[in-house]
């Protein structure tokens, strides 16, 4: 791949490129599933709720939830099922064959089935699900640096914030990142643990405009991580000073 990139980590980068696939199956792994809780629980926390999928298609998706504690006082919401497929991956990326998504929601956020009929709390699950989708429905694979904005051009995912799309990256907010980030379910089958970054438009628009590096860069500067912040600072707003 001439145009591959090497994030400042080392990890390389592969470029977004979605390919159009018909898959008419749903396939669920009651193993599986208990490798990932197993996995979840030892380095981030005790899963206490499971949002549980009724209807499936192609794969069965649940979304396991970690709960706040006084040493890390935020939510934590890790997708379960995403892996139960292989991602349609480039020559070479193989190993990235299989993978699941997670963010971070601040302690105060309203997590009951009743708070989620309202899409101003619902929206980072379901963009959990969408994007745990997104490989499987169209032939394609996500990975770090990834962006994904929501619909073109990207629009908020709610009126309680301008945050417009996602950023997939390595995560952060667990003791051991890399010993978190990989599983090894089988010969063969390495599932990696990615998180997904809310972006506003301009920042993913300085992605395609000064390049990855840039974005993640500014992002550092910032500490932005995944922890869903709806209202936080945009990166890419430029900052004005002097009188008026």
């Amino acid at each position: 791949m001439s145009n591959q990139e090497v994030s400042p980590s080392g990890i390389p980068i592969y470029h977004h490129e979605a390919k159009e696939r018909d898959i008419d199956f749903a396939v669920g792994d009651e193993a599986a599933i208990q490798r990932i809780t197993t996995h979840v629980e030892q380095h981030i926390g005790p899963v206490t709720n499971v949002f549980h999928e009724l209807v499936s298609d192609r794969v069965h998706l649940d979304i396991l939830l970690v709960p706040p504690t006084p040493r890390r006082n935020y939510y934590t919401l890790v997708t379960c099922g995403m892996s139960n497929l292989p991602m349609t991956v480039p020559e070479g990326a193989e190993n990235f064959r299989y993978a699941e998504l997670m963010l971070c929601l601040p302690p105060s956020w309203a997590v009951t089935e009743e708070a989620f009929r309202k899409e101003e709390h619902y929206w980072p699950v379901r963009m959990l699900k969408t994007l745990a989708r997104l490989p499987h429905d169209y032939g394609t694979w996500l990975y770090h640096a990834h962006t994904i904005p929501n619909g073109d051009p990207a629009q908020p995912y709610a009126r309680s914030t301008k945050l417009a799309g996602m950023l997939v990256e390595l995560p952060t907010i667990v003791d051991d990142p890399h010993a978190f980030f990989t599983l090894n379910m089988e010969p063969g089958k390495a599932v990696h643990f990615f998180t997904l970054i809310p972006l506003y438009a301009e920042e993913m628009n300085l992605k395609l405009t000064q390049g990855t590096e840039a974005l993640l860069e500014k992002l550092a500067q910032a500490g932005v991580n995944e922890l869903v912040q709806p209202d936080r600072k945009n990166v890419a707003k430029k900052k004005w000073f002097g009188l008026f």
